[in-house]
């Protein structure tokens, strides 16, 4: 004979059951929904690729490049040589700026990829943290990089300046000294930066749903534009009345993701959400040489101390063709001119975008097309900022390029 007690409960633990199935059901919803914004997104940056344009440069090249990568050699990554090489090949880069974290019992920066390796230019150099507080990336490296901890940041600044070579800040809001030296340069996007934002919970779902068909779109979830760095960069500018170039930083390490072990450390599910193939499709430099130079560490380093260089999300749409400059032709993002009447600035991409002008890091003005111009509205510093503004959430309203300023005096 059955009890009665028996009887009762049994529908009572299938109601249980059914409730908790239908609550795992209802949560896993807005992660359904992530991947179908993911899909339309891809979708919509294979329309627009389509719409592509090719702007003519009659006197310089775009080169497309990524700054401020790390191997196994600084002790933060598991990346070996033939990784990096393949994902540069894979990315179709034209140079790749090592930048490793230094080491006491040997030169980090003189054991790393250097050359052209694969039709790809590399070029050593080091990460630093300085005794002021401040972290550098120098280029090429130094070889008492690992000594720099004692130092300040103007003398590390002073020695690398001596040694021919570029000093540009990383991490320009954790910095703590940087904006009154005189740095060439300034990280004003930080991928690894900006992947540390990401909830691990969130990502870990986002990953069931999204990772095997849009693993390189999962980003776009987390992308924000770096307002804290892009002011500081304005001020540093301001307020030393310099020149100070703006590029990208990967901070490639291949070593951001989560995953879950068994007892015995056996990976059962695991995703990697900054591969160096990846890292390299998501944002780049782009540096424009005259065409009357080739491609080498001295022209790339020339064009980067002069701020002819700008970044590009370009796993949105490639930003080769971007082009920024006066309307006479005489100067081009980076340079310095005088203040004129006349003056107007001229602005070109390969694809259909907002065109934002920003005079002293504030918008003042914007435009929609592929071709566009801008009047000079007294001195200050002249930089845009592009938007795709066809191109749905995740991406609404998240720039597209940043180009370095003509600074109008």
């Amino acid at each position: 004979m059955i009890d009665r007690r028996t009887r009762y409960r049994r529908p009572a633990k299938r109601k249980v059951l059914i409730i908790v199935l239908g609550l795992v059901l209802i949560s896993q919803l807005p992660f359904a929904y992530r991947r179908y914004r993911l899909r339309r997104l891809q979708h919509t940056i294979q329309q627009l690729a389509s719409q592509r344009i090719t702007p003519s440069n009659d006197d310089y090249t775009d080169y497309k490049g990524v700054i401020h990568v790390h191997s196994f050699l600084g002790g933060h990554s598991t990346g070996n040589f033939d990784e990096l090489i393949s994902a540069a090949k894979t990315n179709q880069l034209d140079f790749v700026i090592m930048t490793e974290h230094p080491q006491a019992e040997f030169d980090t920066s003189a054991m790393t990829l250097s050359g052209v390796h694969a039709g790809i230019l590399f070029v050593n150099g080091n990460e630093v943290s300085t005794g002021s507080g401040d972290r550098l990336l120098l280029i090429p490296g130094l070889t008492n990089a690992a000594s720099m901890g004692s130092q300040t940041t103007s003398q590390v600044i002073e020695q690398q300046k001596n040694a021919g070579g570029l000093t540009v800040v990383a991490y320009p809001t954790e910095s703590q000294n940087w904006q009154s030296t005189n740095a060439d340069g300034v990280e004003v996007y930080n991928l690894f930066t900006n992947a540390r934002q990401i909830n691990r919970l969130v990502t870990f779902f986002d990953g069931l749903w999204s990772y095997r068909g849009y693993a390189d779109l999962m980003f776009a979830n987390f992308l924000v534009r770096p307002n804290e760095n892009l002011e500081r960069w304005n001020a540093a500018i301001e307020t030393g009345n310099r020149r100070l170039f703006a590029i990208a930083g990967n901070d490639a390490h291949s070593n951001v993701g989560i995953s879950l072990n068994d007892a015995n450390g056996n990976q059962l599910i695991g995703l990697k959400l900054d591969p160096y193939q990846r890292s390299f499709r998501t944002v780049r430099t782009h540096v424009l040489i005259r065409k009357d130079k080739e491609l080498s560490r001295d022209t790339l380093l020339d064009a980067l101390a002069h701020g002819h260089c700008y970044l590009s999300f370009d796993m949105f749409g490639e930003g080769s063709g971007f082009d920024f400059r006066t309307d006479n032709a005489n100067h081009i993002m980076g340079d310095e001119t005088e203040l004129s009447a006349e003056l107007r600035f001229h602005g070109r991409s390969p694809l259909p975008a907002r065109f934002v002008m920003l005079q002293n890091g504030v918008p003042i003005e914007q435009k929609s097309g592929t071709d566009v111009e801008f009047s000079a509205d007294g001195p200050g510093v002249y930089r845009l900022e592009l938007y795709l503004d066809s191109l749905p959430a995740p991406v609404a309203g998240k720039p597209w390029i940043v180009s370095n300023p003509i600074y109008v005096r």
